[in-house]
């Protein structure tokens, strides 16, 4: 009986001990195998290395595009500006006279070409409706165009020579212009009033082959007369102009002019003064005023107008 307490009381405190609980959940379930003691599986997974991801690519630069050309916005306005060019003509004079020494008529040319700088300043107006544009335009150039010619009359006036020098210094025209434009292009054409001035300076030598005595007693004589005019006319031609900002263009053009013929009357009027023989002889000149020329420019348009565009 005595044996059965005994053992009794072993089972109950060998059940209610904690350090047989812990014990016990040591083997089974212990909590430092559960949280403390590492698994296999958490063992391999530390043991890994780490692998970063690859850094970004770096981004494109951005390029910003060109800006955009400005739009031209008119040829309307006033302008001013100036030119510069190349002139040059091929015209004749024509000699006509008298010898009464002989007695004798008689006419004669030659080919007479006149060349040289032409240049100056422009004031004009364009107005534009859509692409076509109008205008009005005043040019004022001062040239160097010369050309000396000399004609040989081997018998009349005892055998002579007459040379003339032609010049021109001034010359303008007033002019309308009518165009197309291809936005900052414009093709024109334009005519209209020119205007020059010209003088001829004339020198004879005379007697030079005395065929007889009783021409100034077979001496030579000589003498020298000059001649000015204004001449009115008319001009056209064409060009292109190109502009390069709202206000700034360039252009170059190409005109014809013609001065028409005029005539030099008594050119050798000094020469036959007093000279025994010749009473009554005289010598005149014809002249034909052509001219070609082709320029380059600029010009500057005032203020910045809007461009008309016609209503239908």
């Amino acid at each position: 009986m005595r044996r059965l307490s005994l053992l009794a009381f072993g089972a109950i405190a060998l059940a209610g001990s904690p350090a047989t609980a812990a014990g016990a959940m040591g083997v089974a379930g212990s909590p430092a195998t559960a949280a403390g003691a590492p698994t296999l599986a958490g063992s391999l997974a530390t043991a890994q290395p780490s692998i970063a991801p690859p850094p970004p690519a770096p981004a494109a630069p951005l390029i910003s595009p060109p800006p955009p050309v400005p739009a031209f916005t008119t040829w309307t306005g006033f302008y001013a500006g100036g030119q510069i060019g190349y002139a040059w003509s091929n015209s004749n004079i024509g000699f006509s006279g008298f010898d009464p020494s002989l007695p004798l008529a008689f006419n004669a040319n030659v080919s007479s070409s006149p060349q040289g700088i032409i240049g100056g300043g422009h004031v004009g107006y364009n107005y534009q409706i859509d692409q076509f544009v109008v205008g009005i335009e005043g040019s004022v150039d001062a040239t160097s165009l010369s050309s000396t010619v000399t004609a040989t009359f081997s018998d009349v006036f005892g055998g002579t020579v007459v040379s003339a020098e032609r010049d021109s210094y001034i010359q303008g025209s007033i002019r309308a212009r009518v165009g197309y434009a291809f936005d900052r292009a414009l093709l024109y054409a334009t005519g209209g009033v020119a205007f020059g001035d010209f003088s001829t300076g004339y020198n004879i030598a005379g007697n030079n082959n005395p065929v007889t005595t009783t021409l100034n007693g077979g001496n030579a004589f000589s003498g020298e007369n000059g001649f000015s005019t204004t001449r009115t006319g008319w001009t056209a031609g064409g060009g292109i102009g190109y502009a390069v900002t709202d206000n700034w263009s360039v252009f170059a053009e190409y005109r014809y002019t013609s001065f028409g013929t005029f005539s030099n009357v008594g050119v050798a009027s000094a020469a036959f003064a007093g000279v025994t023989g010749l009473s009554g002889a005289f010598l005149n000149a014809t002249r034909s005023l052509n001219q070609n020329q082709v320029q380059v420019g600029f010009s500057y348009k005032f203020g910045t107008q809007a461009p008309i565009v016609a209503k239908y």
